[in-house]
């Protein structure tokens, strides 16, 4: 079973093509910019020649589904119904919060809490226990204070992802760690993504929308 992954969600464009649980290539590149609309189908073009594949190989769409930048999700959520669409293929879609904690489990942390930076002193997070990977806090939004994960005081932490800058300099804790560059990547969409094919859990392409978490607030010109 062949799976193209898309994750969008953040400043790293990011492209897998997998064979069930099998990573055959990786294409993706972080920018400033959050210009995913203009790379997005070159990484696909570039991720399936690194694979030897063909569009009509594919047999499933992966899509990280936020939460995360609102444009970004857009574009992949669109890429992904497009190819969906016009390839007559199932759409599975897995968190995006959950990639960053994914590479860190099983290692020497107790918990591990992935931040994406969502504005001001709001972040999205979760929180998984570092052994086992259990989600100890479902994903949601918060307003970060000095006691914002206080109930893990006196465990290992690791916090992770972009937003991990700005709880460095405001989170009284410990024992943690701070990564701050790491983003989202969809080479660690391929395990949920086949748990959920295997569950046949698949989105209706039609009314599928990304997990925005909260509200897309624009900014209105003055004149």
């Amino acid at each position: 079973m062949k799976i193209l992954h898309l994750e969008t969600s953040s400043r790293n464009c990011s492209v897998s093509i997998s064979e069930g649980k099998t990573l055959l290539s990786t294409c993706e590149e972080i920018s400033e910019s959050l210009n995913q609309s203009e790379k997005l189908h070159r990484f696909v073009e570039w991720a399936l020649e690194g694979a030897s594949l063909t569009l009509r190989d594919l047999d499933v769409i992966s899509l990280g589904k936020g939460p995360g930048s609102y444009t970004g999700l857009r574009i992949g959520a669109s890429a992904a119904k497009g190819f969906c669409f016009g390839l007559e293929l199932p759409l599975v879609a897995s968190e995006s919060i959950a990639t960053l904690a994914h590479p860190f489990l099983g290692k020497e942390y107790d918990v591990v809490i992935p931040l994406i930076d969502a504005r001001r002193m709001e972040v999205y997070t979760a929180a998984y226990d570092g052994a086992t990977g259990k989600v100890l806090e479902p994903t949601t939004n918060k307003i970060l204070s000095e006691n914002t994960f206080e109930k893990y005081q006196g465990k290992k932490i690791l916090f992770v992802g972009d937003g991990a800058k700005k709880a460095q300099e405001l989170l009284v804790q410990q024992d943690s760690t701070f990564l701050s560059e790491v983003y989202p990547s969809s080479r660690y969409l391929v395990d949920p993504a086949v748990e959920r094919i295997t569950l046949q859990q698949f989105e209706d392409v039609a009314y599928f929308e990304p997990f925005y978490l909260k509200d897309f607030h624009g900014v209105k010109k003055t004149k």
